[in-house]
């Protein structure tokens, strides 16, 4: 963007600065400001025109600066359907001032204290406008360290990156087949421990036909009390593992 205009000092009011930049942007409300400096012992009345009073707004249009102060002045363009050619701007500002009596207030402003018939000691600034482009933002950059991309490497690290999502993808299929080898293991495990209790059982039914065999054989002699308890053991251990 270009240096800004210098003020322009006269007899009455310094006006900063002589130039209104507006950064353009269609359908946009844009707005500079301007500072009128009282450089006198005087009252000074100003008032504020312009070529193009549709488009632009003035604050204050009109007012009064003290002796050795200062008067900020806004002007704010309304927002602009179209862009002009070549961004080519002919619109004119212009700043009156005159020289008014001691404890004159805005209220008091008139007119006709502008004009050459009221006697009184007047000066007229002319100011341009101009158009310029509004400031570009930074173009985001990413930021990478002189050994690489740490940053790229935590994200590996921690599962955010590329390389995350990859590494995570292979844990969730990498569990589940632990998941399933301690299944079939404990499964495994329990048919063995089954046979072996089937084993155990044709064992002990077999123990139990001896058992009843020996008994038949001795018809006479009535049943031996140690066998019959034999049996009922024999009965109760095979009902236990049964349940179990």
């Amino acid at each position: 963007m270009a240096a800004p205009a210098p003020a322009t000092a006269g007899e009455l009011l310094r006006i900063d600065p002589i130039e209104l930049r507006f950064p353009f942007e269609l359908k946009k409300q844009i707005s500079c400001s301007m500072q009128l400096s009282n450089l006198s012992n005087d009252y000074i009345a100003f008032k504020v025109k312009t070529t193009s009073p549709k488009k632009y707004s003035v604050r204050p249009n009109t007012g009064v600066v003290l002796p050795r102060s200062t008067c900020d002045v806004v002007v704010t363009m309304q927002a602009q359907r179209e862009a002009p050619p070549d961004m080519q701007c002919k619109d004119k500002f212009l700043v009156q001032s005159v020289v008014a009596r001691d404890g004159i207030t805005v209220k008091d402003v008139t007119g006709d204290m502008f004009t050459k018939e009221s006697g009184n000691k007047m000066e007229e600034v002319k100011l341009r406008v101009t158009y310029v482009a509004p400031p570009q933002p930074p173009s985001p950059v990413p930021e990478e360290s002189e050994e690489g991309s740490p940053s790229r490497a935590s994200e590996s690290e921690n599962g955010d990156g590329p390389a995350g999502g990859f590494t995570r993808a292979l844990r969730e299929r990498i569990d589940p087949q632990e998941k399933s080898s301690e299944a079939g293991a404990l499964i495994s495990k329990l048919t063995e421990e089954k046979n072996s209790a089937i084993q155990q059982n044709h064992r002990l039914r077999q123990e139990l036909d001896l058992v009843r065999r020996e008994i038949s054989k001795r018809r006479g002699g009535g049943f031996s009390f140690i066998i019959v308890i034999i049996v009922a053991l024999i009965g109760i251990f095979l009902g236990y593992l049964m349940k179990s």
